[in-house]
């Protein structure tokens, strides 16, 4: 299938359907659309047309769409639609979708959304699922599974799992419980295609199978389904009951959602915002941060108006000149050590003690340090600057690129060892830091070298 493209010609025949109420047009011309393109194109359309599509078509077709969409954009349009045409959008949907959107919905019109769906074993999993935390194994999973009793015969297992099926978009695994409904492993499609007729599930179930507790972080969730490449994994409570499962694209959500959460937490931006968010909104999310930013600028001059007396000696006024290249140097070093740390936390490689990763960021550094140490001195001689001046400059920045290093590789250990999310350490918190760090290094070094 060729993939769908939404072009400003595309858009603007739409627009003028729509203005012009076109409605079997507009249904000829999106019924075979993927609920995805459907999304695509409510996002791009004002917010009226974006209703009125909604309302025009099909439960079917705009359920999926609706659950697509953004999240500000969709509470918008819920905003206009009745609690019955909710419940029916919301009838439409997998448990975990169905429960995602009720949960934005405000708590009496939630109530009123409820009332209004029809099916009691769909209202009864919502219900359940709107118990859990959001960020948790329960708030991500869907009721919606295969699973068969351990004592049934081959051809009974059969009928069980074609009535599920039915009621299950894509079936990823066959699950096993017994009486108690406790998860026992899982069933294996080519054995139970070979398997005698007669047999029985519990001699030709597999026992292994992962799993993961109701209540565990959805991030140590998708870490697990990651590091075994799962594609569904069953969720169970403290008696081992199966209670749902989680499907990889609800994980790659969540992996998504993490990754904008640390890049934003990398650029300085302490609160999930986007780009056509108020300014208010924006101005609060960057503001703390430019603000720590502003303190440490500000604790540099201080360091500088201590060192000020190099100023009234013509031979070391040049070493002023340097403090942008050290400060960059010093910023750009700790943000690369950091960096490489949070990746490594994430992906839970980073093991061994924290010496050992210490020592080992020291030789990278003094390597690194030493090799644009020997670039600097260079410099110098070719500028005819005085060669005991290069020979501190290049020391004192070998020392702040060891520092540096040493700060973007501890703080977010540390962060990470006390609950405190470490990409934090990524953005102005470790620059900041670093640039501090460092121009009070650098002078000292050149003074302690110099004795200015």
């Amino acid at each position: 299938m060729a993939s769908f493209q939404l072009d400003t010609i595309y858009l603007d025949g739409l627009k003028d359907l729509i203005q012009n109420k076109k409605d079997k047009d507009l249904k000829k011309q999106l019924n075979d659309l993927h609920y995805a393109d459907i999304a695509e194109i409510i996002e791009q359309l004002e917010l009226s047309q974006s209703i009125y599509l909604v309302k025009l078509l099909d439960s079917e077709k705009t359920a999926d769409a609706l659950a697509e969409v953004d999240e500000d954009l969709r509470e918008k349009i819920l905003q206009q639609l009745s609690a019955k045409e909710i419940a029916e959008e919301v009838e439409e949907l997998d448990t975990d979708d169905a429960a995602d959107i009720i949960a934005e919905l405000p708590e009496e019109r939630k109530e009123k959304v409820l009332s209004q769906i029809e099916d009691s074993e769909h209202l009864k999993d919502i219900r359940e699922l709107l118990k859990y935390d959001d960020d948790t194994a329960g708030g991500l999973m869907a009721k919606e599974l295969v699973k068969v009793h351990e004592d049934l015969s081959v051809l009974k297992c059969v009928n069980a799992m074609r009535k599920q099926a039915e009621e299950v978009t894509r079936v990823h695994s066959i699950y096993v419980v017994n009486a108690k409904n406790q998860l026992l492993g899982r069933l294996s499609l080519k054995d139970l295609l070979t398997a005698n007729s007669r047999a029985i599930v519990k001699d030709i179930y597999i026992p292994k199978v992962d799993y993961v507790h109701v209540n565990e972080n959805v991030e140590e969730v998708a870490k697990i389904m990651s590091k075994y490449d799962l594609e569904a994994i069953p969720v169970v409570n403290d008696q081992k009951q199966l209670l749902g499962r989680i499907t990889i694209d609800d994980i790659v959500d969540v992996i998504k959602d993490e990754a904008d959460k640390d890049y934003q937490l990398a650029a300085g931006i302490s609160n999930d915002v986007e780009a056509d968010d108020t300014i208010w909104e924006l101005t609060r999310a960057r503001l703390p941060w430019l603000f720590l930013g502003l303190l440490g600028g500000l604790g540099s001059v201080f360091i500088l108006k201590d060192f000020e007396s190099i100023m009234t000696q013509p031979k070391l006024r040049s070493l002023f000149f340097y403090t942008p290249l050290i400060a960059a140097m010093a910023g750009n070093v700790g943000v690369q050590s950091s960096a490489i740390i949070v990746q490594g936390l994430a992906n839970d490689v980073v093991k061994g003690s924290l010496i050992d990763r210490l020592f080992k960021e020291v030789g990278l550094s003094l390597i690194n340090g030493f090799i644009l140490a020997v670039f600097l001195i260079l410099f110098g001689v070719l500028l005819g600057q005085e060669f005991v001046l290069s020979i501190t400059v290049a020391i004192s920045m070998m020392g702040v690129i060891v520092v540096a290093a040493l700060i973007g590789t501890f703080v977010p250990i540390v962060l990470d060892k006390r609950g405190i999310d470490p990409a934090i350490a990524t953005g102005p918190f470790i620059t900041t830091a670093n640039d501090i760090f460092g121009i009070f290094l650098f002078f000292f070094i050149a003074k302690e070298i110099l004795g200015f």
